[in-house]
């Protein structure tokens, strides 16, 4: 094992095999799954598979006295005190260490799961290419009472912090960010980039947590998508506009749909930011907006769909179908629902012309895929 926390942590599954063995795992995983629809191109891995995670969030907790830090054991819900994982920017550990002594010393109380009281839930942090950095401290309802000079003094140790905010989580769900956010330092959010395109990412914002197999993935979207420049693309689950805005310069019009309020803001600025002027962006269901542009006769010659773990819902699918653009470009992060959207969409007249694996997450089961499918 490469990391002493891997049999408590439970976050890195593979930890027992090298690099090369991973991906020929994922390989032979994704062939089982997939492989009865078309064959399946080589796997695309990562030269130095470490610390490619920009973003981190440590769940904080009370044990023993003392002020605890680390990843919550997916079998217990227990904290696993981590204070360096392999897998995330070594930055933003560091960052989560100072935090950690800094409760401490100003007598900041963590949560405590067990008896429900407690301040400092959990930190989010966020990494930018050229080192920009947001803090999120996840807390409880109440004042924070030394919160000019524990941000003061975070600052002091760690000045590539360019933003620190406060959300407010006071459910029962532990990794969550609440709806109150309050700006302690900075602009509430930083600005990272892919693709030679900027991009602001707020606290709650979608973006991928490897920036460098994200452009790997994002550039093999585009050369599925094979525009000529006169396409009309719908981009479902747009998030913060990042595959929508990389198409964009090859196309006539994109329109990106996302039902998150706070990525669609994030969405319009990065437009603006960026100067691309023929892509617009929606907040609302995607398959109720592809509903309406069938009743309007609105037509998309490709579609875009990145959507979460749970795949498209059968509404969505369905929708889709009805406005029959002539190519789907879809990226999954989970092969289980893809494998199941793939037949129904293949049953709606849909060829699966190709499928192209990328290993996002080294070190772990997961892996991600973009698949091109034609109208028949």
């Amino acid at each position: 094992m490469l990391c002493p926390h891997a049999k408590k942590c439970s976050g890195c599954q593979l930890q027992n095999m090298d690099y090369e063995e991973q991906l020929h795992f994922k390989q032979a995983k994704l062939v089982t799954l997939l492989g009865r629809f078309t064959f399946l191109d080589e796997i695309i891995g990562m030269k130095h598979p470490f610390h490619y995670r920009n973003k981190v969030q440590a769940a904080f907790g009370f044990r023993r006295g003392r002020v605890i830090s680390g990843v919550y054991q997916s079998a217990t819900g227990s904290i696993v005190p981590v204070d360096s994982c392999l897998l995330e920017n070594e930055n933003a550990d560091n960052i989560v260490v100072s935090i950690r002594k800094l409760c401490e010393s100003l007598n900041v109380h963590a949560y405590d799961n067990r008896t429900g009281r407690g301040f400092l839930r959990h930190v989010l942090i966020r990494t930018a290419k050229n080192g920009d950095t947001m803090v999120v401290l996840v807390t409880t309802k109440g004042d924070f009472k030394c919160r000019s000079l524990f941000v003061k003094k975070l600052l002091q140790l760690h000045p590539e912090i360019t933003t620190v905010v406060r959300n407010i989580n006071d459910t029962d769900k532990g990794l969550m960010l609440g709806e109150h956010s309050e700006i302690y330092h900075g602009d509430g959010y930083i600005t990272d980039e892919v693709c030679g395109l900027q991009f602001r990412i707020s606290p709650k914002s979608f973006f991928q947590v490897n920036r460098e197999q994200t452009e790997v993935l994002y550039k093999k979207a585009l050369a599925f998508a094979r525009m000529s420049g006169n396409e009309r693309v719908l981009d479902a689950y747009c998030g913060t506009g990042t595959i929508g805005m990389i198409m964009a310069k090859h196309a006539k019009e994109v329109v990106g749909v996302e039902s998150n309020r706070d990525a669609v803001r994030d969405a319009v600025a990065n437009a603006q930011a960026n100067g691309i002027r023929n892509i617009r962006f929606i907040a609302a269901d995607a398959g109720a907006f592809m509903d309406r542009a069938v009743a309007d006769g609105e037509p998309f010659d490709v579609v875009i769909t990145d959507p979460p773990r749970a795949g498209c819902s059968a509404k969505f699918l369905k929708s889709l179908i009805a406005l029959a653009p002539e190519r789907i470009v879809y990226v999954s992060c989970n092969p289980e629902t893809l494998a199941r959207d793939l037949h129904t969409l293949r049953r709606g007249g849909y060829k699966i012309k190709k499928i192209q694996p990328v290993d996002m997450f080294p070190f772990t089961a997961h892996v991600e895929t973009v698949v091109l499918l034609s109208k028949l």
